[in-house]
């Protein structure tokens, strides 16, 4: 069975969307400085990446004559629970007392001389 080639676009650019989404949630894991803005990161772009791959699949699932119904149960299932699974993490670290503070970079505390001491 062949697909329309409008949607097959459709399908392939919700993928892109969805990968684009979820590489700057990854981006920002390795790279952001801060454990707050660590958990930020992935978890608002996982959301949003994992909905446009799986609304891909349900577009997919349509033309096949499916329902697409557990595509929908998980997209309902990552929307839920993301976010309260971020806001567990950062009460927990709240609790623990994990600091907010960015380091300074390497490069900006100057170093300090012997015969300055």
């Amino acid at each position: 069975m062949t697909i329309h080639p409008v949607i097959e676009w459709l399908a392939a650019s919700l993928v892109l969307v969805g990968a684009a989404f979820l590489l700057v949630g990854a981006i920002g894991l390795a790279r952001l400085p801060d454990f707050f803005m660590r958990l930020h990161a992935p978890t608002k772009a996982s959301t949003l990446g994992v909905g446009g791959v799986l609304l891909a699949s349900m577009v997919v699932a349509a033309t096949q004559g499916r329902a697409g119904f557990a595509e929908l149960l998980i997209t309902l299932f990552v929307f839920v629970t993301a976010p309260v699974s971020a806001n567990l993490m950062a009460q927990a670290a709240l609790h623990l007392g994990v600091s907010a503070r960015v380091p300074p970079p390497d490069d900006a505390v100057p170093e300090r001389r012997p015969s300055e001491s």
